[in-house]
């Protein structure tokens, strides 16, 4: 990858931010292959690395406004991949432990939880629950058959009946939402 100068990255940066699809192919042939790396050695899967990789560049995209040439925008971009690595296998762990609906796993996970712990997550179960009560239907369902169901986005698609970008849209911005009430609870 050829280095990019200050100015290349201002110009790269503004061509995104005025809709230049251009600089966005730009953007995404420069950068994509090296996150996808990096994000591919900090994770168990290539589909959880590709997943990540999604997330990672529509939330650099839209965090484009916010930078503020700092750093150099590949160090902007892989914190924020390495943030999505994070974040995506907190949510696995969420998953994993509050939308078991195994009365085994529940019973097995209370024998190794302190009483503290049990009522915290029992807590941010209610929590969970009141912010999906509170997400649109469509986003509910989504959200479920993302991270309920473990199904794939093509799996998805076919279910709803979307195309594949309106799939993955439509789950950004259900987690965006599901995001939004849960820093209001």
């Amino acid at each position: 990858m050829k280095a990019f100068s200050l100015k290349d990255e201002k110009e790269l940066i503004l061509g995104i931010l005025q809709g230049d699809e251009k600089f966005l192919r730009i953007f995404y042939h420069l950068y994509t292959p090296r996150l996808f790396t990096f994000i591919k050695n900090r994770t168990a899967t290539i589909e959880d690395a590709e997943e990540i990789l999604q997330d990672s560049l529509l939330s650099s995209i839209d965090a484009l406004r916010d930078f503020s040439y700092k750093s150099k925008l590949s160090t902007f971009l892989f914190s924020i991949a390495k943030n999505k690595v994070i974040d995506y296998y907190r949510k696995k762990k969420i998953k994993k432990i509050f939308f078991s609906q195994s009365p085994r796993l529940e019973s097995l996970l209370i024998t190794l939880l302190g009483p503290e712990e049990i009522l915290a997550n029992k807590q941010k179960k209610i929590d969970i629950d009141r912010v999906f009560s509170l997400l649109p239907v469509s986003y509910r369902r989504i959200i479920t058959l993302k991270y309920v169901d473990d199904k794939s986005i093509i799996e998805i698609t076919k279910e709803l009946k979307l195309s594949f970008k309106s799939a993955e849209s439509m789950l950004f911005r259900a987690r965006k939402a599901f995001v939004k009430i849960w820093a209001t609870i």
